[in-house]
């Protein structure tokens, strides 16, 4: 009881709340910057195809369309004295620690690509669920007063947290080789394991299995202990119009980006002829002054002028920044043209995600949050997915002027759903299912 006195949990102080989560959300990053921008960009300058590097990316894009497998289970099981999802992110961060470190393993892994897809697959396993865990411990604990401000942390977080391990990996692959390089990246998310370990999300509960406390009152009525229950309760929440309408545009969004994303270190590599070291250290660059950015200005920029208005002018910036990608084909051997350009993409897409994310928490019931918000982000996901399997026939069969166009077109689709989208009308109906289960429970 002593040590438990002196630790402080995240349903007392906001500051432990930002804390908690910026670790988390930077652990989630770290993994991100290898998997998602540094090992596409080496493959290209190792000469591996387009067709090749997409099935990487593929690969490792597929699992965090399994989350919604394991979310429901997140929900339904836990051990109630330790946190209703506390024990999920601690489980689930030493996994991604330890498939880190089984990926370093892999030797000479450009000439045995199945097992560099495998390992990048094994990872996000372990990444998603840990997305998951930690995505329902933030719903369950943030208040909504904080929820703008604590996604532009957590978006911000996650963005260092990708820039910093892209850097260091590619610094560390150059210098010495791919087990040093992966290897030190597992070591700090296991390090950053320690946060959830030594922070509880009540006061009352346990620091450990073994140590005295209890199951908090507040958790033991929310709590789902039937599957139908929580069925029923995900049904009618994903049968409303508006949420319907939230899922496709995260759909939409994630699924835009990540097609962009993918093709733009091909392009640096292939067109601009930058090496896959520069590029990488020019993204990394990018998210860590996007992701501060985020936290300095993204929450206040959404509680400000309001989600939906910032949003649009972040897809129409985005378009406008593809449309002219497009057109000055003239400044694509240009180096500072394009340095430039992904700094500034990266900033206003740090800033569209932070306020699409914090709708999506918004807009979740606490019965079922781990599920729920990640149903929202699996959609998301096999956006993503998506997004990098349209790499290949779109690049094989038109130019990279039609290419980037068709990411222009998306976004125009992506504020056309985010037009027709009521917030107000869809949390208003969310508060009702609530009640409602609340008084079937009495």
């Amino acid at each position: 009881m002593k040590l438990n006195s002196r630790v402080s949990s995240l349903s007392e102080r906001s500051g432990i709340r930002y804390f908690t989560f910026i670790a988390l959300y930077f652990a989630e990053g770290l993994p991100m910057g290898i998997l998602f921008i540094g090992i596409p960009a080496w493959m290209a300058m190792n000469n591996k195809t387009v067709t090749e590097i997409g099935a990487f990316d593929v690969a490792c894009a597929m699992p965090w369309t399994f989350k919604f497998f394991i979310a429901p289970m997140m929900d339904r099981y836990t051990f109630l004295p330790m946190g209703r999802k506390r024990p999920w992110v601690i489980i689930c961060q030493t996994g991604l620690f330890l498939s880190l470190l089984v990926m370093a393993s892999i030797k000479d892994p450009l000439n045995h690509l199945s097992l560099l897809i495998a390992g990048g697959f094994f990872v996000s396993i372990f990444g998603a669920a840990q997305d998951a865990a930690t995505d329902g411990l933030a719903v369950d604990n943030i208040p909504p007063e904080e929820q703008a401000r604590a996604n532009a942390f957590m978006g911000g977080a996650r963005m260092i947290g990708s820039s910093f391990a892209l850097a260091l990996s590619t610094w560390l692959l150059e210098r010495y080789n791919f087990f040093v390089s992966t290897a030190a990246i597992g070591i700090m998310v296991g390090l950053i394991t320690l946060v959830p370990i030594l922070i509880r999300e009540h006061q009352e509960e346990r620091l450990f299995p073994w140590s005295e406390g209890q199951a908090t009152k507040s958790n033991n009525e929310i709590q789902v202990n039937s599957w139908i229950e929580m069925y029923r309760s995900l049904y009618a929440a994903f049968s409303l119009k508006n949420a319907f309408l939230l899922a496709l545009l995260l759909f939409l969004s994630q699924g835009s980006y990540n097609y962009f994303e993918k093709l733009l270190p091909i392009f640096a590599v292939k067109v601009t002829g930058w090496t896959h070291i520069y590029y990488s250290n020019a993204f990394a660059v990018a998210d860590l002054t996007g992701g501060i950015a985020g936290i300095l200005l993204g929450g206040w920029l959404l509680e400000r002028f309001g989600m939906k208005r910032m949003i649009y002018i972040y897809f129409s910036f985005i378009c406008a920044q593809a449309l002219l990608l497009s057109f000055l084909k003239l400044y694509w051997t240009n180096t500072t043209y394009l340095y430039s350009y992904i700094v500034v993409y990266r900033w206003v897409n740090a800033f569209a995600k932070i306020g699409v994310f914090a709708i999506a928490m918004q807009c979740c019931s606490k019965r079922v949050s781990a599920s729920q918000f990640t149903f929202y982000m699996t959609i998301g996901a096999v956006g993503s997915m998506v997004g990098a399997a349209l790499i290949s026939p779109v690049k094989n069969n038109f130019s990279w002027e039609i290419s980037f166009i068709f990411f222009a077109i998306m976004m125009v689709i992506c504020a056309i759903n985010l037009r027709a989208l009521n917030i107000e009308k869809l949390e208003q109906q969310i508060e009702g299912l609530e009640d409602c289960n609340k008084i079937r429970n009495e």
